[in-house]
């Protein structure tokens, strides 16, 4: 069973978000955006539309049956679309106007959003910096 996760940027009081099916748990998907995804990269990925995979760069076209590729930190090198590599449509970004919208839009886990340049993590209920929420994780390790 993957872990489901949504990944949004917001612009104001708006967020464009998108699905992510694989991998959306703290110490992957989460440690993945802090660590590679700015607001140029960030605002990029959520405009490709709905994923299967995050990796660290967002990559030019593959075929999705390929096996991932993944470096040496176990972190696939680049992600998979379900738009750009399995010719899906309907999976373009979502737009929402409050954080229940994103929580009952997005069947998710975990929530990631990047709002004036700092990424957050929810897991549908209050917002936590995405940086100490992936420390106090490892501090429980």
């Amino acid at each position: 069973m993957s872990t489901r996760s949504a990944i949004g940027v917001m612009h104001g009081d708006v967020c464009k978000a998108i699905y992510c099916h694989s991998d959306g748990y703290l110490s992957y998907n989460g440690k993945v955006l802090l660590e590679h995804y700015d607001s140029a990269k960030a605002n990029h990925l959520v405009s490709m539309g709905d994923m299967s995979a995050l990796g660290k760069v967002i990559g030019d076209k593959i075929n999705f049956n390929d096996r991932m590729e993944y470096a040496t930190d176990n972190v696939a090198t680049q992600c998979r679309f379900y738009g750009r590599d399995r010719d899906e449509t309907g999976i373009e970004f979502k737009t929402f106007f409050n954080d229940q919208e994103l929580f009952e839009g997005v069947d998710a886990e975990y929530f990631y959003v990047l709002k004036d340049g700092d990424w957050y993590v929810s897991e549908g209920n209050d917002w936590t910096l995405l940086s100490e929420a992936l420390a106090k994780e490892m501090e429980a390790v």
